[in-house]
């Protein structure tokens, strides 16, 4: 049965139809789904029978895997090192709010999350994250994905003027919901790295923006309020309704995505019902800036 796609939303998100990722897959069908996967940034896998292994090999189809314990080496502040969360395995990662004596037994575990790039606070962001559901609620969860191809191609010649060249402070700790007050918190203390606004894609050379709400702080170069008022502007467009696709989990689902060109943020859910995923990533490397490339595709 041949490899199908089918889009899910007018800007983002593709479901793929017609294979078993649970096995080895020919290389016909790894390309296309790799096209599909460049054409759509979101991919969904429906009705999926995976163990740890199971999806591990599949990741490994689309790069190197990334690794769970995060350096990050930020320009003109001391290396800060941490381990995200509790260990599953060396690649893995569990997403829940089960917990065992009282503890999670993953990361993220209750309510809602603010958009947002995976890992874009390190020097290196992972590419790719590949996130499979094994308990889902009865309800929430939800996992939203935001086209940042399509919020850069809506932006206005003057605004993309204003962002030309600049770069951006992203950095994150512990918090879903809000950003961290760095007037409290010393950057020696969270991990944080200065990114190009906006980003050069490798394989489509394509311009897609790079700041979102929950790990975007400050733009280089700008005072506080005049950061703040155009970091607003541009969440305007990241996060606009119709440049969306909203993915309601069912137990075997496994959505891919591409931290480059897409923003992702979840939806509360009850804190009483089990929610359990398990996550591997492709290993990234140091993002383009748009105006570093010598080719464009606007």
């Amino acid at each position: 049965m041949p490899v199908t796609v089918h889009p899910l939303s007018p800007h983002i998100g593709a479901e793929i139809r017609g294979v078993d990722i649970s096995q080895p897959l020919a290389a016909e069908d790894v390309a296309a789904i790799r096209q599909a996967w460049l054409d759509h940034c979101v991919l969904l896998f429906r009705d999926q029978s995976l163990d740890a292994n199971q999806q591990r090999a599949f990741v490994r189809n689309f790069g190197e895997l990334g690794g769970r314990k995060v350096r990050v080496e930020p320009q003109n502040y001391k290396a800060v090192e941490k381990q995200e969360g509790p260990d599953y395995n060396a690649d893995a990662m569990l997403v829940s709010n089960i917990r065992e004596g009282g503890k999670p037994i993953g990361v993220l575990p209750d309510g809602e999350m603010w958009f947002h790039h995976d890992m874009c606070y390190s020097p290196q962001p992972n590419r790719a994250s590949f996130l499979y559901a094994i308990e889902v609620p009865s309800r929430g969860g939800d996992t939203m994905f935001s086209s940042m191809y399509e919020a850069y191609a809506r932006l206005p010649q003057a605004l993309r003027e204003r962002i030309e060249g600049r770069t951006v402070l992203q950095a994150f700790d512990e918090y879903q919901d809000r950003r961290i007050d760095l007037r409290e918190r010393p950057l020696s203390q969270v991990p944080h790295c200065f990114q190009p606004i906006v980003v050069r894609h490798p394989e489509t050379a394509r311009r897609a923006i790079y700041v979102n709400r929950l790990m975007s702080h400050r733009i280089e170069g700008l005072d506080e309020a005049e950061s703040e008022a155009l970091l607003e502007e541009l969440f305007a467009y990241t996060e606009a309704p119709d440049i969306r696709y909203t993915h309601v989990w069912s137990p075997g689902d496994l959505l891919m995505w591409d931290n480059l060109c897409s923003t992702h943020a979840r939806t509360d859910f009850p804190a009483d019902e089990r929610r359990l995923m398990r996550r591997y990533t492709i290993a990234g490397a140091p993002v383009t800036p748009a105006w570093d490339a010598q080719t464009a595709a606007e």
